[in-house]
């Protein structure tokens, strides 16, 4: 039988974790695997400072979503560019986006330098090494002498919570996997078949609930980033709204190899049929989440300082550049009140550096049918018949950025150039005329001088995790896998689904994201679908470039969003620094998708490589992959 290392590809899974087999002790915590300096399984569980470094390699490997050598997830691209949000033109070898999805090359039998350009490789991702450092803590912590009972169970609770997020990344990638429920020894039979989606997402679902009943509610100061029980609790209501959702739960397969429910519709659905009860579960999810937090408080969505002063009253005023910093806060920041779960791979400020360069050295860019969602700062729709061609012809405050500069120089965030739009828009992508990366007009027009204008640029630029200026990057990284603000969409979200329509609380939390930033609640006296859009299109305001949209585009099966051809504008500055006004034209983005004309709902799965399942040790093939 092959050993697992053959198997999966991950030397996590091949240490042998027998009592007597030698392991290295790290001395660096999170920087450095505890392989490095030496020591027995007995050394390493000596004591529980020692033992924590084991854990700490395990909260170390935990999924990251912004572009590092943590991985090559993409080609080191991002998610976000096979959305409708993004379109990334780089075109280097080995790049995800363009190489495998717009051109529809994406298969089982990828290789050489395009292996690794999958939205995820299994077999070659870092989950299993998360899971395998939690299996080693859990399985030796009882060994170690005279620790102190309450905060064992709670590091043992937190090896629980490091499994029960890798399985999560996994099930939302590839439906059901093999779950590995314990440290693998060399001498056993390697063989460990492929789990259902249902077993996958259970199990998920019951590590939160045991690891819950032994984490703190919350934590700060040098405890900040260990993983709590609002994190247990918001992970399991975030996978089963997941497991919730139509794609997984229908009367109808999402793909029509997915119909026999043996062979493969187990693999990748739930059951056989809808179940509401999977909604009913979800809702008491987050009514377990909402008494924790009513009970425990801490948690908060960040909320704006008002800076500006009414030039009539004199009264202090919120201005729309307060409202970005609280949402460019709310996920940029470590250990603020809204953060639920936060991943750190470094404490280098320069750590994501590769998140520019894809700006700066490729055409790439948000859409305009991204752009084009975000409202106005009263909550009013942007129209969909914008007139590009005279962006003035509504008003000033009806301009599609910024209101009209008279004085012909940038007066950002003053009444003379006013942003127009939803905070979030400006904080999410460089709009023709805001300042950019390092404190100068982004170089979103064609004839910007300095910076250069990159070919193939859709008119906008990344800005969330690239900001405005260099000392907006000068803080320690982070990734925040969830903030308080998913918690609450996902329990508006399951109120909704398993109530047949929006409560006063799925309102009121909807809501409450939408006044963080100065918009007003949405209309009352919705239906369920009515509310289902906004809560989808709430969500796509919120959580741009942080791994939510693709999720949402698969679980609600948005057909559109896949097909629906994309687009951007062609800008032309008044100057060619620092340009403060602009002409508009409409084009199409560039590349075009093989989407557009031959959806195929086997997108919703990634491809499981065909090295693996050749190997015989029980994985199988996702739906129209063969």
């Amino acid at each position: 039988m092959k050993r697992l290392f053959e198997i999966l590809t991950v030397a996590a899974l091949v240490a042998g974790m027998a009592a007597c087999e030698s392991l290295k002790l790290g001395d660096e915590g999170l920087s450095k695997a505890p392989e490095s300096s030496g020591a027995t399984l007995d050394t390493l569980f000596a004591t529980l400072k020692d033992a924590d470094k084991v854990l700490a390699s395990a909260y170390y490997y935990l999924p990251y979503g912004l572009i590092s050598d943590f991985d090559s997830k993409m080609g080191k691209d991002i998610v976000e560019s096979i959305t409708d949000h993004f379109v990334s033109n780089k075109h280097t070898e080995g790049d995800g986006p363009n190489d495998l999805y717009y051109t529809g090359a994406l298969g089982p039998n990828i290789s050489g330098d395009a292996a690794g350009g999958e939205t995820y490789r299994f077999g070659s991702e870092k989950d299993y090494t998360a899971i395998r450092y939690g299996w080693l803590f859990l399985e030796n912590a009882d060994n170690i002498p005279d620790a102190d009972p309450v905060q064992l169970a709670r590091k043992k609770a937190e090896a629980k919570m490091c499994i029960a997020i890798a399985y999560a990344n996994m099930v939302r990638y590839l439906g059901g996997v093999p779950i590995i429920d314990h440290a693998i020894r060399t001498d056993e039979e390697m063989v460990y078949p492929r789990a259902t989606f249902k077993e996958t997402v259970d199990y998920i679902v019951g590590l939160c609930d045991e690891a819950a009943k032994d984490l703190p509610w919350y934590v700060t100061g040098s405890e900040d980033g260990r993983l709590t029980k609002a994190a247990a609790l918001g992970l399991k209501l975030r996978i089963l709204c997941f497991a919730a959702s139509p794609t997984f739960n229908s009367d109808t397969p999402w793909h029509s190899s997915a119909a026999d429910w043996e062979s493969m519709g187990k693999y990748v659905r739930y059951g056989e049929k809808y179940d509401k009860g999977l909604w009913d579960a979800a809702k008491r999810a987050a009514d377990e989440f909402m008494t924790e937090w009513n009970a425990g408080g801490f948690y908060a969505l960040v909320q704006a300082t008002p800076t500006g002063v009414d030039a009539v009253s004199g009264e202090t005023i919120t201005l729309p550049a307060d409202y970005r910093l609280a949402f460019r806060k709310s996920y940029r920041d470590r250990g603020t009140t809204e953060t639920i779960i936060s991943v750190r791979k470094s404490n280098s400020t320069s750590y994501h550096n590769s998140n520019m360069d894809l700006q700066d050295d490729f055409g790439c860019g948000g859409t305009l049918n991204y752009v084009n969602k975000f409202p106005y700062a009263d909550g009013t729709p942007f129209p969909e018949d914008f007139d590009w061609s005279r962006p003035s012809a509504q008003g000033a405050e009806r301009n599609p950025f910024f209101m009209a500069d008279p004085n012909g120089d940038l007066k950002v965030d003053n009444a003379l150039f006013m942003e127009t739009r939803d905070p979030r828009l400006y904080e999410t992508l460089c709009v023709p005329g805001d300042l950019w990366k390092n404190g100068v007009v982004g170089a979103t027009y064609t004839n910007a001088k300095s910076p250069n204008f990159q070919d193939g640029g859709t008119g906008f630029l990344q800005m969330k995790f690239i900001y405005q200026t260099d000392a907006d990057r000068n803080i320690p990284p982070h990734w925040c896998l969830m903030r308080l603000a998913e918690v609450l969409l996902n329990a508006a979200e399951a109120y909704n689904e398993a109530d047949g329509g929006p409560s006063d609380k799925a309102y009121q939390w909807l809501n409450s994201v939408r006044e963080r930033v100065g918009l007003p609640g949405v209309a009352e006296g919705m239906n369920k679908e009515q509310f289902r859009n906004a809560l989808i299109l709430e969500r796509e305001l919120e959580f741009g470039f942080e791994e939510v949209r693709w999720f949402d585009m698969v679980r609600w099966g948005l057909t559109s969003a896949f097909t629906t051809k994309l687009k951007a504008l062609d800008v032309t500055g008044n100057k060619q620094k620092n340009a403060t006004s602009f002409t508009f034209v409409v084009k199409d983005a560039y590349p075009p998708r093989v989407w557009y004309n031959t959806w195929d709902t086997k997108w919703y799965l990634a491809p499981i490589p065909a090295i693996e399942i050749n190997k015989g040790y029980g994985m199988t093939q996702n739906p129209g992959w063969n």
